[in-house]
């Protein structure tokens, strides 16, 4: 049975590939040159005439030089790798390779071929006309970071035909990479999850009962007194100015409140719905941090976390699991699910975010069901149900 056509390519190709990463291949001009050359000595052992010889060799020698030199080009080159700084989806990634030429001739015609992960791009190729003895250049390039997550890579291709671009040499570098792609933080203005939290909890409202209680403090509005309002809060400027006593309506202490984001990262999700309850997590999380409060971060495999830049790399990298490592904490929680039946576990005074679009789920708890059909920025900010 003969091969097919298909596979006799493969083989071609995988046989030209192995020869070009560890020794030389040459190119369709190099191909040319060997048959004239071949041609050359050829008539010239048939009719001994020294000039066909001085030709043929020269050829040979001119392909030997080339195999030599792409050889030495792609062994004596130095990559660095400089740090990749973290971006949110949807921005560009800025990658950045140091070239050094540690040698005292020049290097010339180089290809670098960065094998970047197949989400982020396709193998990215710059090219080098010339670098100097002892030289360093810069090569940068940008790649368009359409998805979250924490990227590993490292391998880069060093390849080049000089000086005469008859033979091609490439050799594979083990240059680490890694790239963090956070996710979308929203601009809210307004969220109801986090502003009504813990009105239930009585440490809020015995906070709320002590600052009230208190002869300083900081006034929101001047209003017309009302019967039971305690006669320290009387505004006496005020009441003297309008007649009747006034009184100052002092703001709520919120600042310093523990606010707890859970993220039920356990089960099966539609990845569409868990791409928007990441999102959602890194919105509302910075939301509570703009508000002063006490926020963290709680994933069913990692536990709590806390601080920007770990909650910013931590929903970059998590994925649905099927491994709890952590218990729930028994505070007030703002819940991100897919499974209606953990709502009615939640402690006292929690809120949730449900993405179960065609649930009704019953909770004594208030909450959000997320409607695909609408943008998530408005559902954050929408009164609760």
């Amino acid at each position: 049975m003969r091969p097919s056509p298909h596979y006799r390519n493969n083989f071609i190709s995988s046989c030209n590939q192995w020869l070009e990463n560890h020794f030389a291949t040459p190119a369709y001009s190099g191909w040319v040159v060997f048959g004239i050359a071949l041609s050359f000595f050829g008539a010239a052992t048939n009719t001994m005439a020294g000039w066909l010889y001085v030709l043929s060799g020269t050829l040979f020698a001119l392909m030997g030089l080339n195999i030599f030199v792409a050889l030495k080009t792609v062994k004596k080159l130095e990559i660095k790798r400089a740090p990749i700084a973290p971006v949110s989806a949807g921005d560009e990634l800025t990658i950045q390779l140091k070239i050094h030429n540690p040698t005292k001739s020049p290097k010339s015609l180089i290809t670098i071929i960065d094998q970047l992960p197949f989400v982020l791009s396709a193998p990215v190729t710059s090219n080098i006309e010339i670098i100097q003895p002892f030289q360093t250049i810069d090569v940068t390039y940008y790649t368009h970071a359409q998805k979250r997550g924490v990227y590993y890579w490292h391998e880069l291709q060093i390849k080049t035909a000089a000086p005469v671009g008859l033979f091609y040499c490439s050799r594979q570098r083990e240059v680490e990479a890694k790239a963090i792609v956070y996710p979308q933080v929203l601009p809210l203005k307004n969220c109801p999850l986090i502003d009504t939290i813990g009105r239930e909890d009585s440490k809020q409202r015995e906070s709320e009962r002590i600052y009230q209680n208190a002869s300083e403090g900081v006034t929101k509005a001047i209003r017309q007194y009302r019967f039971g309002d305690p006669t320290r809060l009387i505004h006496w400027r005020s009441s003297a100015r309008f007649g009747d006593f006034q009184v100052r309506e002092l703001e709520t202490i919120t600042g310093g409140e523990e606010v707890i984001i859970c993220l039920d990262n356990i089960g099966e999700w539609d990845n569409n719905l868990f791409e928007e309850a990441v999102i959602a997590a890194a919105s509302l999380y910075f939301y509570a941090s703009r508000q002063q409060l006490n926020v963290k971060l709680w994933t069913a495999d990692l536990g709590m976390v806390k601080g920007n830049y770990v909650v910013l790399e931590t929903l970059a990298g998590t994925n649905p699991t099927e491994v709890e490592g952590a218990g729930l904490p028994n505070l007030p929680l703002i819940w991100l699910s897919s499974n209606p039946d953990t709502l009615t576990n939640l402690p006292n005074a929690s809120r949730w975010l449900l993405f179960s679009p065609d649930s009704n789920p019953k909770s004594s708890h208030q909450g959000i069901i997320y409607t695909p059909t609408e943008a998530l920025e408005n559902q954050l900010q929408k009164p609760l149900r």
